[in-house]
């Protein structure tokens, strides 16, 4: 397990010692490309050492990669503050987020798809602006009134990977408690209940219950989420949240652990259809 920048150190590293090798390289014969020793592309692919976007640039055109996203992919682990042209908001906000936040967030934005088991709360990308106040401000006691509007601010700007084009494609199994638990008053939940039935409805959205009845199951050791992104499945990352920081797993095999337990949970949870029929009882009062 490795806090976010070193994950992303590591995958971009072998990502680019891949990319060499399909250009059929020596890590000796890339270095003189690029004018550099050869340590210096070594380290880089170990990850043992940071590289700037503008080097990975020369990587990329040395290895003759011409995918564009899959070059702007790797230029946002790179740590780029505008891969590709795109602007990335959140740096506007340094001084107010933590670093792993920060990576979570650079991390949802070029995500190609997102899986998510929510046991608590609804998810921050459908989340209202009411309840999105609610659960920041119970999670973190005493916060300046300025500091949680900033916050709530965030959370709400995230979203707009739902509205991108493409969108993200998120699927999230909520357990029941989610829906049952009322924060910030009846209003806000029955609110917040209305928004995940709007939700529910969009095609990039797949929303599925786990009932009380479903019994115990995988998910009781809590959330987590799993990032796929489209260009290679090498940097997918399951993400693992705390009080105080975040979990960011890469190996090969918690990653099939965490997808089997997620398949499973959608195996037991209700259909798209009745989770939907589900929320909307529950909404209703029913």
């Amino acid at each position: 397990m490795q806090h976010g920048p070193a994950v992303r150190r590591r995958k971009l590293g072998a990502e680019l010692r891949a990319l060499r090798t399909s250009a059929g390289l020596t890590s000796g014969e890339a270095a003189r490309l690029v004018g550099w020793h050869q340590s210096k592309v070594s380290r880089i692919e170990t990850g043992t050492s940071g590289v700037k976007p503008a080097d990975v640039r020369l990587l990329l055109d040395a290895y003759g990669v011409t995918d564009s996203q899959l070059r702007e992919l790797l230029m946002m682990l790179a740590g780029s503050d505008d891969s590709g042209g795109r602007h990335h908001w959140w740096h506007a906000y340094r001084g107010v987020l933590p670093p792993t936040y920060r990576d979570f967030i650079s991390l949802e934005s070029q995500a190609g798809a997102m899986r998510t088991l929510e046991t608590s709360v609804v998810p921050g990308l459908l989340q209202t602006p009411e309840y999105a106040r609610a659960v920041t401000g119970a999670a973190v006691e005493g916060l300046p009134e300025d500091r949680l509007d900033t916050l709530v601010e965030v959370r709400l700007a995230r979203q707009d990977v739902l509205r991108a084009d493409p969108p993200l494609e998120l699927s999230a199994v909520l357990d029941e408690a989610v829906l049952r638990r009322e924060v910030g008053g009846p209003g806000v939940m029955a609110r917040q209940l209305e928004r995940l039935v709007e939700a529910a409805r969009l095609p990039q959205v797949r929303l599925q219950v786990l009932p009380f009845t479903a019994g115990a199951h995988i998910g009781v050791t809590g959330p987590f989420v799993i990032f796929s992104f489209s260009s290679t499945s090498d940097l997918d990352v399951v993400v693992l949240d705390h009080l105080t920081s975040s979990l960011y797993l890469e190996r090969k095999e918690d990653l099939q652990a965490y997808t089997e337990a997620f398949n499973a949970l959608q195996i037991h949870a209700l259909s798209p259809e009745d989770s939907l029929d589900f929320i909307a009882g529950t909404a209703a009062g029913a």
